[in-house]
């Protein structure tokens, strides 16, 4: 008698409740459609527009996050080095070359959620274009490390995973048209281990 209302009732529970949980996994697993990747390091450039998809604009609401008009910002993220390993903190790496065109470009180290990690007292977690050091040709080097490096360094935090989050603002890199030629650092695993 109570058979046909208890599955009528437990399929109900199973196609909400995997609906809900089903969308709360794709926002929490993607920025949304439409990536670029240049190397190992990732943007979406229409995140930020009218033109973004839905899951797009949730996880950018749901997250909080500033919003750039067109051709304001772009931001690039990596996690794993240009070999394709995951960026750990037990590891140092380098990353060298130049950036696209931009009027200034911030650079720090986030955790797998994309915020900043905060890092020891007196530690730089982050650089700028401002005052990055640089070679003849424009170019730069920089350590990520635990260890203190001389030069261009940001410090890891003592253990686990993260990201890069490399952000371009106020550059032509940002619209449509300067998508075309980009190129991007590369990054690379110089060893593991205070060695």
């Amino acid at each position: 008698m109570f058979r046909v209302p208890l599955l009528v009732a437990l399929s109900l529970v199973i196609a909400f409740g995997g609906g809900i949980l089903f969308t709360l996994f794709a926002l929490d697993a993607t920025s949304g459609f439409g990536a670029i990747k240049l190397g190992t390091w990732q943007a979406f450039p229409e995140m930020h527009t009218v033109d973004a998809d839905p899951y797009a604009k949730s996880h950018r609401a749901r997250a909080g996050r500033l919003l750039y008009g067109t051709a304001e910002g772009l931001t690039f993220t990596a996690s794993d080095d240009d070999a394709g390993a995951r960026l750990t903190a037990g590891c140092s790496y380098r990353i060298s070359g130049q950036t696209p065109p931009a009027r200034l470009w911030t650079l720090f180290i986030a955790g797998n959620d994309g915020e900043p990690l905060g890092g020891s007292p007196g530690r730089p977690t982050a650089l700028n274009s401002w005052i990055v050091l640089r070679n003849p040709d424009s170019s730069f080097a920089i350590t990520v490390s635990p260890d203190a490096q001389a030069g261009n360094w940001l410090s890891l935090p003592v253990s686990g995973n993260f990201r890069l989050v490399w952000t371009l603002l106020d550059s032509p890199a940002a619209g449509n048209s300067g998508l075309i030629d980009l190129s991007m650092p590369k990054l690379e695993k110089i060893r593991c281990g205070h060695v």
